[in-house]
């Protein structure tokens, strides 16, 4: 488990928040583009001495299947996070839910849900953790025309939560599929930023200290074909992979995320594979390996919070769909310790 049972935020923290201080995020960059951080992965989280928050967060395309020996697999790690963001895409009907609480009965409580069609997302937390819980919203927006026809429309379901006085946003989506829908998919980005939490003019998106978005983003690698990809995957060439990744190259021209972080890539792409193992599509079509689930994250720099990426990784041992799901954990600090 986590950190909820010495939970605390430092003094001078707590006295703005009680004022209700209200930054926004920094969404142009200040004139400039940053395009993504990649950061390292600190290995170890100091749970005991300097961190606030510990999160986890999981994002998988299910392909419409329910697996529920992958659920646990999902969820069965080294436990020791305070709340547990789970983001799912192309849901099946029924029984995730159920899933994934009996997965985590033992150490942790759902506290809250959202869903959009095939679009889910659920928080967990510790069960000590409803008593720290100041305010919770739920949001979504739907891209596309006729997305939810077979019921897996496109878009994003978002949860604002204010946890013990540290105001976090979640935004699960997914978006556009294909190699060539590189504009449409900055479009929907950039629709959902500017749609979610903004009715009656209570913009929680922009008054959050940290913003995750995670989900089938879609993006793709371009400008090299099928098996030379796969030839470099085999011999652990992510690194040169990295730079035909479409998603780094429209942040690096500021199109989307503008300065948002995230883990090196050093796992495989996560799409698309045969379900039921970890060999790459094998059809007709054999798709180019993509990295097309991610996890993004933005802290406002006025928050007084540093966020330690402490992995980011692929789970491989899933095999259910033809995404492999992928795992972040956030340990949040306290700028310049708790001084």
């Amino acid at each position: 488990m986590g950190n909820c049972r010495s939970f605390s935020l430092p003094k001078w923290r707590l006295r703005e928040l009680n004022n209700n201080g209200m930054v926004p995020i920094d969404e142009d960059g200040s004139g400039t583009h940053e395009g993504i951080k990649t950061i390292r992965i600190q290995k170890t989280c100091e749970f005991t001495t300097s961190s606030v928050l510990c999160v986890c967060i999981i994002t998988w395309n299910m392909n419409g299947k329910l697996s529920v020996e992958d659920v646990r697999k999902l969820v069965s790690s080294n436990r020791r996070f305070d709340l547990l963001v789970v983001g799912l895409q192309e849901v099946p009907k029924c029984g995730v839910t159920q899933a994934l609480q009996e997965a985590m009965a033992d150490t942790h409580i759902l506290l809250c849900q959202t869903a959009m069609q095939s679009l889910q997302m659920f928080l967990f937390g510790a069960k000590s953790s409803e008593s720290y819980i100041r305010e919770m919203k739920v949001d979504k927006h739907a891209v596309g025309g006729c997305g939810g026809v077979i019921g897996r429309k496109k878009g994003a379901v978002a949860m604002y939560i204010n946890f013990s006085g540290i105001r976090m946003v979640f935004v699960s989506c997914h978006l556009a599929a294909h190699e060539h829908k590189v504009e449409k998919r900055n479009s929907e980005c950039q629709h959902i930023t500017h749609s979610l939490f903004s009715k009656n003019d209570i913009h929680y998106a922009k008054s959050a200290d940290i913003t995750v978005w995670l989900g089938d983003l879609n993006y793709r690698l371009q400008g090299i074909s099928s098996i030379p990809a796969r030839m470099m995957i085999e011999e652990n060439l992510q690194s040169k992979l990295r730079d035909k990744d479409q998603l780094l190259q429209e942040a690096e021209k500021g199109e989307v995320f503008n300065g948002y972080c995230e883990g090196t890539l050093s796992f495989k792409p996560t799409y698309k594979y045969n379900v039921g193992s970890s060999n790459y599509d094998t059809s007709y079509k054999i798709r180019v390996p993509s990295w097309t689930d991610r996890i993004l994250f933005k802290v406002d720099r006025s928050s007084g919070l540093d966020a330690i990426l402490s992995s980011y990784e692929a789970l491989d041992c899933v095999r259910s769909s033809d995404h492999k799901p992928v795992k972040a954990h956030l340990c949040l600090k306290v700028n310049g310790g708790d001084a």
